[in-house]
Formats: structure tokens, sequence, C-alpha cells
């Protein structure tokens, strides 16, 4: 046998079998390198998923034992059945190009994104099955439900504000998970979020707008993500919030996630699906 009659490694190949005959999920990942990608590595290898490798910009170390990461992101889209990215906002081009030329489905999980960023997962979600997320986490999505129920039920004359801390590391603010919960408050009132949210605040702001969605961000220490939404009204206030006490459930999230984004039709969707809401 030459070499080019070797098998590939397994993690190389798609939908292995596991000996029951079940089929493996073979996980791609860009962002590899970083706190999320290398959580997410873990997640997997300890549901007993396979890997298909991970990408970073520059391409140093291994996503898990014996898988080099690389900087071929279509090489790594081509071998894998979905693919993960929790990079940068300027990688998220060539991903989704990536992923409609290989034809695989992708969950972001990238924060600090933008309307032209928005705009290209709109145009990729009429090519592929695509699920765009502020917050992996299964308890931040359901509180993201409960924000939503709740705005619908209370009038404009409840005050919402939106607290969020982040470890000193953070680059971008408010968090991705603030504008998720902001998102949902805005949908139960009907109203369009960048029209009516207030941020950064300072000096002389004149008082607060009614049916303002307002925005604090706080960071420090190693606060993996917290998250409290504040409806208040004369004489009384409703809190709601979720603390996350490491990243491994944003992992898990995303793995979860992954996995029901396979086989689903073209189109873009949230972690409602995930959690059937």
């Amino acid at each position: 046998m030459n070499d080019n009659d070797k098998a590939p490694p397994l993690w190389h190949r798609p939908h292995r079998p596991y000996a029951n005959g079940a089929i493996m999920t073979t996980i791609g990942i860009f962002g590899a390198a970083g706190r999320m990608g290398r959580a997410i590595a873990q997640v997997a290898a300890d549901a007993g998923l396979g890997i298909a490798g991970g990408t970073d910009r520059d391409g140093i170390g291994e996503v898990a034992a014996g898988i080099a990461i690389t900087t071929d992101p279509l090489a790594l889209a081509e071998r894998s059945d979905v693919l993960i990215d929790f990079s940068v906002p300027g990688a998220l081009s060539v991903h989704l190009d990536v992923c409609i030329a290989a034809n695989k489905p992708i969950l972001i999980g990238t924060t600090g994104l933008e309307a032209v960023h928005h705009a290209l997962i709109d145009e990729a979600s009429a090519m592929i099955p695509l699920l765009q997320t502020g917050n992996t986490s299964l308890g931040v999505n359901l509180l993201a439900a409960l924000v939503e129920q709740a705005a619908a039920g209370l009038g404009d004359d409840w005050d919402i504000e939106i607290v969020e801390m982040h470890h000193r590391h953070k680059v971008d603010a408010p968090s991705g998970t603030a504008l998720l919960l902001g998102e949902a408050a805005a949908r139960g009132r009907g109203i369009a979020l960048a029209d009516h949210s207030e941020r950064g605040r300072d000096g002389i702001t004149g008082a607060r707008a009614q049916g303002a969605i307002g925005f604090a961000a706080l960071r420090g220490g190693s606060v993996a993500g917290d998250h409290q939404v504040i409806f208040a009204a004369e004489g009384e206030r409703i809190e709601i919030g979720h603390r996350a006490e490491n990243r491994t459930i944003f992992a898990r999230g995303a793995v979860k996630g992954a996995q029901w984004l396979i086989g689903q039709p073209v189109g873009r969707y949230d972690m409602k699906g995930v959690l059937g809401l």
C-alpha cells in the first residue's frame, strides 16, 4: 500500500458509524484556539462526537489530541458535518463562503456582529441551514423567552433595563447576550430595538425616555457572564436574570444546537428551535 492508498484519519471521515450502527456527527470549529473553541472541543469529545478539526488565524496548536489547528477553513468545512463559529466578526464572511461552497450548516456564536454581518448571514441562510445567536446557553435562551413574555404583558410605563457583566478581556459591549435580551424585550413590545435603546449614559442626559430599553455594561475579573433584566414601575420591580459559572454551559448549548441544525431545511434559525419554543 502506498501513501495514496492509506485511509484518512478517523476524524476526517464524515458520518463515521459507531459499532451499533448509529452515525457519529463530526464537528468543525472555527476559532478553535480561543477559550470557547477549546471548551466546545472538550464538550464534543466528552459527548463521544467526532471532531473534524479546527481553524484559527495563526494555525498553531491542536483542537484535540492529534488534531492540528490549521488556517484552511474550506478544507475543514469539506470534512465536517456541521461547523461552529466562535471566532471574530472579521472572519465571518470567509466562514460563510466556505460553508456555502461545501454545502454545510453552520452555528454562529460570534459576538460583536453589526448590521453588515447580519446582512451576510441573511444571504447565506438562503443557501444553507444557519443558526445565529448571541448566546448558546439553554438557560439564557429560556430567559429571553420569559423577557419577551413579560415585555408583552407589561405596558411601556414599565421601564426596562438590562445589566451585564463579563471578564476584563471582553472587547465588545453591550454583550451579544444583552442585545439578545434587548431584542426579546423589543419583540414583546412590537418595537425595533435600534429605535428605542439607551446606552452609555454619562453626564446630564435628561429624563429617561418612556418606552426605552436601557443597557449597562460592567467589566472585571474573570466573570463568565452575568445578565439581569429589570422591569421597573412606580412602586415595584421585577428582576429576572442568569449567571454563567463557566464557559462549559455555552459549549454544551453550542454542541446541542449544532447537532439539531444537521438535517434542518435551508434557513436562518436561533436557539428557540433547539429548545422547541
